[in-house]
């Protein structure tokens, strides 16, 4: 048989960056490689008594079909969650996903032809672009500095850039830099997404994992024309097992975005938005997330430190916020992939994600991702220190 692909599946690859992390998951490695937050931190004892109970509720609903928008009663807890932080809405115009990852593929598929363009971060979210690549997309990358996505560049981009549909950018803590939109520019954007006829791709997974700084509005409270699809998650704040998030978004986005969800998997898990649900009724998510600052900045700072004490001088990583990651930059020159396969896995046994790939337009290899929120401070410590001690004999 020779199957004859569609076009699409051209960009629709595997990725270097993920067999390198595979070699990753061996246990006598120190991975900083994943996303993951910290399993010991889990509501483990909660989440069996939910299951428990939805499973023995009377007529089995959690185990049934459920309406392809979402449970409403969840809908209604979402709601509350987004009005409380700012952000107005009711159970009408919350769309329940399997994660908030396939509201970046639905967007991609709702808005955008072959060769339309998306504008980016740059570096950006590696799971955007693999999101984003069957619509065949072209990208533009606009560079940051320490307040997020520079406006003044992104002006002049969307002048020259007609086929420009989409603004894609994580406001808070982004991943991969962990630098945070400042307000005015928060601004900005929403007015230069009016001006030139954009959707705006709001993607907020880390918002409420805040360490310090002040509590910065949404681009979706800012929203003055309907065009912010703003995407949450319980996975970061919850467990990601549950595969829980939402969109928030106008009435013509979302109800496009349903149309796109019952063609994907009809709805979400019933059993696992019962579990959210009956957890947010149940016990108090301020309280939980609460736990997950003190013990994530704990972490940052204990990464950040082991970084400045054991990695060469000239080489400097990112201070944020919050969030789950700090972005290091490595001298000119310096090939991320090349020592993470020759030198960091089998010598310091340690492992990270090389930045080239997160770049959508022209690769920049002297950058890594590191997760500080997934490992023991004593991991962090012995694992930043064995890798400082490679750089330093490999210079």
């Amino acid at each position: 048989m020779t199957p004859r692909f569609a076009a699409r599946m051209a960009r629709v690859e595997p990725n270097a960056i993920g067999e390198l992390l595979a070699l990753g998951a061996d246990p006598a490695i120190i991975s900083f490689g994943g996303g993951y937050p910290d399993p010991t931190l889990f509501p483990a004892e909660e989440l069996e008594a939910v299951f428990s109970e939805i499973i023995r509720a009377p007529g089995g609903l959690a185990m049934q079909y459920a309406p392809s928008d979402g449970l409403p009663r969840l809908r209604e807890q979402v709601a509350s969650l987004m009005t409380a932080d700012g952000t107005p809405c009711g159970a009408e115009d919350v769309l329940i996903l399997q994660g908030s990852q396939q509201g970046l593929d639905f967007a991609a598929k709702m808005m955008v032809n072959p060769g339309d363009v998306i504008v980016t971060e740059d570096p950006t979210f590696l799971g955007a672009r693999i999101a984003f690549d069957p619509s065949e997309p072209a990208y533009a990358a606009i560079p940051m500095d320490a307040e997020g996505m520079r406006m003044d560049i992104l002006e002049e981009v969307l002048r020259e850039t007609p086929h420009a549909r989409m603004v894609y950018t994580i406001p808070e803590f982004q991943n991969p830099t962990g630098v945070t939109l400042s307000v005015e520019r928060r601004r900005r954007l929403i007015e230069l997404a009016n001006a030139h006829d954009l959707i705006v791709l709001e993607d907020t997974p880390y918002r409420q994992i805040r360490f310090e700084g002040s509590h910065l509005p949404t681009l979706k409270s800012m929203d003055t024309e309907g065009r912010v699809i703003h995407l949450g998650s319980f996975s970061k704040v919850l467990v990601p097992g549950l595969r829980v998030g939402w969109a928030v978004a106008s009435r013509p986005l979302l109800d496009k975005l349903k149309l796109l969800k019952v063609a994907a998997d009809t709805q979400t898990s019933t059993l696992n938005m019962a579990a959210a649900s009956l957890f947010l009724d149940r016990y108090d998510l301020s309280e939980h997330v609460a736990k997950l600052r003190a013990a994530y900045r704990r972490k940052k700072d204990v990464m950040l430190d082991a970084m400045r004490r054991h990695f060469p001088q000239e080489v400097s990583a990112t201070d944020p916020d919050g969030g789950l990651f700090t972005w290091a930059t490595f001298p000119d020159g310096f090939d991320a992939t090349a020592f993470m396969r020759d030198v960091a896995l089998p010598e310091a046994r340690v492992a990270y994600v090389p930045g080239g790939s997160f770049f959508p337009v022209t690769e920049r290899p002297n950058f890594a991702r590191f997760n500080y929120s997934a490992q023991s401070e004593a991991r962090i410590e012995e694992g930043i220190a064995a890798l400082g001690a490679a750089l330093k004999a490999h210079a």
